[in-house]
């Protein structure tokens, strides 16, 4: 069966210094459907790097990047953007919400584009099941200032969970969280997996690198395994098998999947009311 990621000797060099850093030095990585990935690494080790290269925000300099058995290393940057939006969701530790935004609005984001204009009725009843999910439905209508740190990551969780992504990205998404809040976002996310979607997490929390099916540590641009952490709860069948570098980065639209028509707003256009 194809693998939903590979990648083959990936490299990735910083060149606007006097002298280029390698960062990634040939990456091999293969994360099947409904498998969980941890990547763990020393600050500045290149695993936001990575992460970037994944989500199509950044390119490598060299290797082959496969998603679902296509390769797509050398896609045009329109094509790129297209494809975050069907297959990706993002979790940042920043949670690049949209302030004029309630948190139904910021999902409901992700639902503008990437799988074709849905009708306002099931738009938001797949938001508001979203943020169910995530257990603050009761706080649909409320704008990002009015919520906690741990309520606004709840809010990106719900609006990465709510196209039912290929692949979900986490980068540190509980690095500003207290620790009940960090091990529910944890554990929403790993329920993920249930109905088939990969989730590669990178932390610097060992204990929540625990609780996926593999873990790897980047050291000086190799990835290798850690640790492997025994989880009987993973089969294939279960889990639905029958310093970012020069590119662009994050933003609130990307971390949305949101790739609008030139001249559309999609702030103003499909959010609920």
């Amino acid at each position: 069966m194809t693998a939903l990621l590979e990648l083959h000797g990936i490299t990735k060099t910083l060149k606007g210094q006097r002298t280029p850093r390698t960062i990634l030095d040939g990456v091999d990585l293969t994360v099947e459907s409904g498998e969980s990935v941890a990547i763990l690494g020393r600050s500045g080790s290149g695993k936001s790097t990575l992460l970037s290269l994944i989500g199509l925000f950044d390119r490598p300099d060299g290797g082959r990047y496969l998603l679902g058995g296509q390769d797509i290393t050398r896609l045009s940057e329109r094509r790129a953007a297209a494809l975050r939006s069907a297959e990706f969701g993002f979790v940042f530790q920043r949670f690049f919400l949209l302030k004029h935004l309630t948190a139904a609005q910021n999902v409901a984001m992700a639902l503008v584009n990437g799988q074709g204009w849905l009708p306002r009725r099931k738009r938001r009843a797949r938001t508001m099941a979203a943020l169910d999910q995530v257990g603050i439905a009761h706080l649909a209508k409320h704008r990002p200032a009015r919520l906690s740190g741990g309520e606004q990551q709840r809010v990106a969780v719900a609006r990465a969970l709510v196209r039912e992504p290929r692949l979900l990205l986490a980068d540190e998404p509980t690095g500003a969280l207290d620790t009940e809040t960090g091990n529910l976002v944890i554990e929403v996310m790993r329920s993920a997996t249930e109905r088939g979607c990969g989730l590669i997490l990178v932390t610097h929390d060992r204990d929540h690198a625990n609780k996926m099916r593999r873990v790897l540590r980047l050291d000086d641009g190799v990835l290798n395994p850690a640790t492997t952490t025994p989880d009987e709860a993973w089969t294939p069948h279960s889990a639905g098998m029958q310093a970012a570098p020069s590119g662009a980065g994050p933003t609130p639209e990307s971390a949305a999947g949101v790739s609008a028509p030139d001249g559309a707003d999609p702030t103003r256009e499909g959010v609920p009311r």
